[in-house]
């Protein structure tokens, strides 16, 4: 039997996101995933969604959640769906963000290779921007998330480490002043690529980014009580493990394409 690619991609994830906020998608995005949408309108009562908050940990794939999903129980028991999606190729970080925020395939966007040009075409980021509301980005230095969508009249939060970015974040949660924060980790993906996918340091980068996400929600439970949010944990690629026990993704296989996104709806 061969393998299967995941049916949903993440170009979907843009108009989903302006979908359940109520604003206009950017206009290159591709239809929004109908099964997201729903489960939010049901879970706010059909009202719109005026916070939201995109937890990005980089190269988190299907097969992880597939062969260790206890490690993902207080993701899975803080989240109301889970949704196998598919990449984009080539499944490398610059690009797949570039296509989950403007909902389109690179060959729109305009990021093909990896590479950090800033992104011209329409992203989420503009489209909250145009509806009068306050987005940000919070990352670390150098890394896709922190170059490839400047220049545009928000927030970036940049720091050296993702701990830092982590406590940034939370501080932002608190303050309650942005409607859509973005947080990109790359932990897991930097040790995997130097000793190996299932590692025991590998592993342990999962399990944190695990424990970020579950405190990230209860930061949102008790400081955005007065809001309708939507949280994501949304990675960007997948991984498989190549000679040498190293790490690595880029390539049209299901190890690298095949991802999971949780949702939550407060």
């Amino acid at each position: 039997m061969s393998k299967l690619y995941n049916s949903l991609r993440i170009t979907g994830v843009a108009k989903t996101i302006t979908d359940i906020v109520g604003i206009n998608a950017p206009k290159d995005a591709e239809p929004s995933i109908d099964i997201i949408v729903s489960s939010a309108k049901k879970l706010l009562e059909n009202k719109k969604a005026d916070r939201v908050f995109m937890y990005n940990p980089d190269a988190i794939a299907l097969w992880l959640f597939q062969k260790y999903t206890v490690l993902f129980e207080k993701a899975l028991l803080q989240s109301n769906i889970q949704i196998p999606m598919l990449s984009v190729m080539p499944s490398v970080t610059p690009v797949c963000f570039a296509s989950m925020y403007t909902g389109a395939m690179p060959n729109i966007h305009g990021i093909e290779a990896y590479e950090k040009p800033v992104v011209k075409t329409d992203t989420v980021f503009d489209a909250f921007i145009r509806a009068g509301k306050k987005p940000a980005i919070v990352s670390t230095a150098n890394d896709s998330l922190s170059c490839i969508f400047l220049e545009r009249e928000m927030d970036y939060y940049i720091y050296n480490t993702h701990d830092e970015c982590n406590k940034k974040a939370l501080e932002l949660i608190e303050e309650d002043k942005h409607d859509f924060i973005v947080l990109y980790n790359g932990n897991y993906d930097t040790v995997m690529h130097r000793s190996g996918t299932e590692s025991n340091d590998a592993i342990n980068e999962l399990k944190e980014n695990i424990e970020t996400y579950f405190l990230l929600i209860k930061q949102i439970k008790k400081h955005w009580k007065n809001h309708q949010t939507m949280i994501g944990f949304c990675p960007d690629h997948g991984c498989h493990e190549i000679d040498g026990n190293l790490g690595s993704h880029g390539l049209d296989m299901v190890e690298d394409m095949n991802i999971i996104h949780f949702y939550s709806f407060i």
